[in-house]
């Protein structure tokens, strides 16, 4: 599953594909998990935090699950940014793909009909010195249009001490932003560099205590520090989009239906594992 559905696409996944990137403000009259003005927010600047999913009990849980599959996939060699596709093999990450109010945060954003396609756990262990650079989600994805929400749910709690996520606000009014690739140097977790990010908008620290999420537009810049510090910080990413999005090069096989209909038939649809 790895194998097939790489977390950073090559070059080749995406260079024939006409995409069309812009930003699709939320037309939710009547939104039931955010309110109007979150709403709002999340037109305006691209993004919302510090919404709180899952109490303590329930995000130590999930901690305790990662902590295992995380134990698991070192053991094989692969190291912690690794684990994506989640929900396609864990039944425990597909439950909290599909966790009511997740998916409520995600139609209020983007209709009644809602497609969720990625889960990808992004650990950063202590000390890892490894950095995420200023991007767009959209740039790696073979996917169009570009309406894919992303939740970011804390596993760890997240804050400047441990290299928790930054945006740049109103940045993904820009449109698609021209990049290079990351220079070795970088020592970038993906592949693709925004230069000069921080001129189109403020930059806003994402702390998050865990069991909190955040949501930002796939046209949101985006990125994080290295880890220096003695602490762990995991999020795991959800990725939503309408269904009427296509995608090719068969990463329409991560996409299942997590409310309302599919009519356009863009996404297979598989249904929940029943095992790992």
């Amino acid at each position: 599953m790895k194998k097939e559905f790489r977390a950073v696409p090559r070059p080749d996944d995406i260079a024939d594909m006409a995409r069309e990137l812009r930003f699709h403000p939320a037309s939710t009259q009547s939104p039931e998990a955010l309110s109007g003005k979150q709403v709002e927010e999340f037109n305006r600047d691209g993004y919302l935090k510090n919404l709180r999913i899952y109490d303590d009990a329930e995000i130590t849980g999930i901690r305790g699950f990662f902590d295992g599959l995380l134990e698991k996939t070192l053991a094989a060699g692969d190291d912690s940014y690794s684990i994506s596709t989640a929900h396609l093999l864990y039944p425990a990450v597909w439950d909290i793909l599909t966790h009511p109010p997740i998916v409520a945060i995600a139609r209020d954003l983007l209709g009644p009909d809602v497609i969720g396609w990625g889960s990808h756990f992004f650990c950063k262990m202590p000390g890892d010195g490894k950095a995420v650079a200023w991007h767009q989600d959209a740039s790696y994805w073979p996917m169009t249009p570009s309406k894919t929400a992303t939740i970011w749910l804390a596993i760890d709690k997240a804050d400047l001490g441990n290299a928790c996520m930054s945006f740049i606000s109103g940045s993904h009014h820009e449109g698609h932003l021209q990049w290079r690739e990351s220079r070795e140097a970088e020592n970038n977790v993906l592949n693709q560099t925004v230069e000069d990010a921080e001129s189109y908008g403020e930059v806003v620290p994402v702390e998050l205590d865990a069991g909190e999420a955040s949501v930002h537009s796939d046209l949101l810049l985006h990125g994080s520090e290295a880890n220096t510090s003695n602490r762990r910080r995991c999020g795991l990413t959800l990725r939503y989009c309408t269904p009427d999005v296509r995608a090719e090069n068969d990463w329409h096989q991560k996409g299942v239906l997590v409310c309302g209909e599919d009519r356009h038939g863009n996404w297979a649809n598989r249904p929940r594992p029943e095992a790992e």
